[in-house]
């Protein structure tokens, strides 16, 4: 049987969130997006309250939510900004392949690192490929006796320059078509990891953005997150599990620019009444209504599957892809109810509709996603 009703623990945790988004981030969220600086501050008050690391077992130290339930939280913090909220959230995205394929040892070890201090981690990681062609990698690694030795790098990595530790995959040098991928996770104090933050982003300028280059990085054995050369398949899986993050920052960045346009259009008087009095005014309100409620139920679908351990399947990308390019709409549209004010700093939807872009292109653009798509449709 079907239903959408929360339950009281999600509810509660929602409120949380909300909370925080709305005392915590929304009253330094444009500073941090003028400056350019990483929310440490902000951070160390939301680990504080059990904010980060949502996904994490408890055993770990960690809240031990389901995916749903995490993407409930992600959605109400960022309404008060995306940016800052994917300080929070992306550790999560490396944390992905330890949950799947990592030793008790490597989760021991490193997710313990996310939960006794306030820590990052980084997924350093091009999005694999659909279907049966060769995912690409930047990083390529050989074996040297018992140790693994990395070479290469990624950019437009999250939380890459402030991360204690990243997970990466890499690929052998067989001929060209048969390259074999493995999955590692590295210490961030290692000899020969470079990391350097990338400034001048269009938006979402609070989240740390980063180059990561490994120049002869040398692991032990340990370091290999699963078995050697299955690393496409862990790669595959991950992202199936990452994706509907995206379609949860759509959400928090969809409803604060419905919020703000409504609200702006009940304020401002043209021509002696309301622009919300004005049916063309209406149809822009009520189309980004539709879009955010589309988003929602996909996003939860997505991740509703994924709890419930469902095969691979092409509702992430859906989520992600929808997600991202409703997102980028209604925003649009926001700006557009503002009129020129919209186009101000001292309004936030020109922000919003910042924040909005890097999700069509990040963790594989909506193009991307519709290959995915279409792959799974294929298939069938």
């Amino acid at each position: 049987m079907f239903g959408f009703d929360l339950t009281p623990e999600q509810a509660e945790l929602k409120e949380l969130a909300r909370q925080f988004a709305r005392e915590k981030v929304m009253p330094v969220a444009a500073e941090y997006d003028e400056e350019e600086t990483f929310p440490e501050a902000v951070c160390r008050q939301a680990w504080d309250l059990g904010l980060m690391n949502l996904e994490v077992p408890r055993e770990y130290g960690g809240a031990g939510l389901g995916l749903l339930d995490s993407l409930l939280m992600v959605a109400e913090l960022s309404y008060g900004c995306a940016g800052i909220t994917d300080a929070l959230t992306a550790s999560g995205l490396a944390a992905a392949p330890l949950l799947l394929a990592g030793s008790s040892g490597q989760k021991k070890e490193y997710l313990g690192r996310l939960t006794r201090d306030c820590a990052h981690a980084s997924l350093c990681a091009t999005a694999p490929a659909p279907g049966l062609r060769p995912a690409a990698s930047h990083v390529t690694y050989r074996k040297v006796g018992d140790e693994y030795v990395l070479n290469g790098g990624e950019r437009f990595v999250s939380n890459g320059s402030v991360a204690n530790w990243y997970v990466t995959f890499a690929a052998q040098n067989p001929p060209p078509g048969q390259q074999s991928f493995s999955c590692f996770v590295v210490s961030g104090d290692l000899p020969g990891l470079r990391k350097s933050r990338i400034k001048g982003k269009l938006g979402q300028r609070a989240g740390d953005t980063a180059e990561v280059v490994f120049e002869e990085v040398v692991l032990p054995r340990p370091a290999l997150v699963g078995e050697e050369g299955h690393g496409r398949r862990i790669a595959i899986q991950s992202f199936d599990r990452i994706r509907p993050r995206a379609g949860a920052l759509a959400i928090g960045i969809s409803q604060r620019a419905l919020d703000e346009a409504t609200r702006y259009a009940l304020e401002r008087q043209q021509f002696g009444q309301r622009i919300a009095d004005f049916q063309a005014i209406q149809g822009i309100l009520a189309d980004m209504a539709i879009d955010l409620e589309a988003m929602r139920l996909l996003t939860y679908k997505a991740a509703w599957a994924i709890d419930q351990g469902a095969p691979a399947s092409m509702l992430p990308s859906c989520a992600k892809a929808f997600g991202a390019d409703a997102a980028m709409r209604i925003t649009t549209e926001a700006v557009q109810v503002f009129g020129g004010y919209g186009y101000m700093k001292e309004y936030p939807v020109e922000k919003l509709m910042r924040d909005a872009k890097v999700l069509q292109v990040s963790e594989g653009s909506s193009q991307f996603q519709r290959i995915v798509i279409a792959e799974h449709l294929l298939e069938r």
